[in-house]
């Protein structure tokens, strides 16, 4: 149950990796049980479990790591030189949401990226809600969001941001035209 919360947590690639992990002692504690005690199903399933485990123990404490610790070095870096701020494109997802006012609204949950020129289009912002249960969600074009670099600034107030209409579950706009919160 632990390894189970730590991987959905989706906290990190460290803590994923490390819930995977606990899956692996878990698995292979079973199979030492169906080893021991001729339960040949137990045995099997869990012989497989372990290499799935492993595999994950490579992915999230591996490469994953590997790919958020280049990131983090790009990110730190670009702090300390004349060049401007990156963050991470990923990092967007779980970044603070602020209205013009500075009161935190909500947080960025995705930022959709027109392909052709590599620009953002729209933040998907939630508000509302404990955990994700009872939030709502809001696209807002990307001329009414100023990037920093560890939170995205609105140009209009909280009570702006509500009354957009709510995107319905995953019906998200493929136009940007049709995000809200465009400025003119």
């Amino acid at each position: 149950m632990i390894a189970a919360m730590m991987t959905a947590a989706n906290l990190g690639a460290r803590v994923t990796g490390w819930g995977f992990v606990v899956f692996t002692v878990g698995s292979i504690c079973w199979s030492i049980i169906g080893l021991s005690s001729g339960q040949n199903n137990l045995l099997a399933s869990n012989a497989f479990l372990t290499v799935v485990n492993l595999v994950g123990i490579w992915r999230w404490l591996g490469r994953q790591r590997v790919y958020e610790a280049g990131a983090e070095t790009a990110k730190a870096a670009s702090r300390r030189s004349s060049s401007p701020d990156l963050f991470t494109a990923t990092g967007i997802a779980g970044m603070t949401v602020v209205d013009r006012t500075g009161e935190t609204v909500g947080k960025a949950v995705e930022a959709l990226v027109e392909c052709r020129s590599g620009n953002v289009s729209y933040v998907v912002v939630a508000t509302g809600g404990v955990g994700g249960a009872g939030e709502e969600l809001r696209a807002v074009r990307r001329d009414a969001v100023r990037f920093e670099c560890d939170t995205l600034h609105l140009a209009f107030d909280q009570a702006e941001l509500c009354a957009l209409a709510p995107l319905d579950g995953g019906d998200w706009p493929g136009d940007p035209d049709h995000a809200h919160g465009a400025r003119a």
